[in-house]
């Protein structure tokens, strides 16, 4: 059994996370999760607000269910406190459960897998060069998704829905993506859940591609023994 340690941006444990990607580990991992935010309260995360006008913004989950958003600069202290704590548990690798970019050097001593790394790698790839559709959290994250992906494929149309919120922001969503032209949908957050994904390609007729998922099988691949 492998020992993983998985990194929240928001507040662990994020059980609406485990519902989908456990089963596909099963017995052979061990998750022990850590979250940036685990230590402050509601009013001390507000605070957590862009100092800069392209500083990064994250959108996350509290532990009470809540939806939250601020800057990610502001937490890469913590997210160093939430890797030095897995590490001292032994943990064996450490995923991040948040596809944002994190361009910091961060100090570790085991792996550490972030799942935009691997939607940036594959999606080029199953698309075969065409355009795609990517859902993200927040309308503050259009333009910073806008770069990142266009970086990795000729034409990505960004739309925003959150998966924290209520029914009708993905209904408007999927109406949304029925209007472009991308041949794959990248839901660009670990929030967005498998009834979601099910929701979205039965609703647009698209093939629809789930970041906790291929991350959980990207992983499988490591620990399967």
């Amino acid at each position: 059994m492998t020992k993983i340690g998985a990194i929240t941006v928001g507040q662990s444990p994020r059980v609406d996370v485990t519902v989908d990607v456990l089963p596909i580990w099963g017995e052979m991992a061990e998750l022990i999760e850590a979250g940036a935010l685990d230590h402050l309260t509601y009013e001390e995360i507000l605070q957590l607000t862009p100092e800069h006008p392209d500083d990064h913004i994250l959108v996350s989950r509290l532990r009470d269910g809540r939806e939250v958003t601020f800057a990610e600069p502001r937490i890469v202290g913590y997210l160093q406190d939430c890797i030095d704590r897995l590490e001292a548990q032994g943990v064996e690798l450490i995923v991040f459960f948040c596809t944002g970019e994190f361009p910091y050097a961060f100090r570790h001593n085991v792996p550490i897998i972030y799942p935009s790394d691997i939607l940036l790698r594959v999606m080029p790839a199953l698309s075969g060069g065409k355009p795609i559709t990517v859902v993200t959290p927040s309308k503050l994250q259009l333009e910073q998704l806008k770069v990142k992906w266009e970086r990795h494929v000729d034409k990505a149309n960004i739309l925003y829905a959150s998966p924290y919120g209520d029914q009708a922001a993905l209904d408007r969503a999927c109406r949304e993506i029925m209007e472009t032209d991308g041949v794959l949908v990248v839901l660009d957050c670990i929030g967005y859940t498998q009834a979601m994904k099910k929701k979205i390609a039965a609703a647009t007729g698209k093939r629809v591609i789930l970041a906790r998922t291929m991350l959980a099988r990207a992983i499988q691949e490591m620990i399967d023994e």
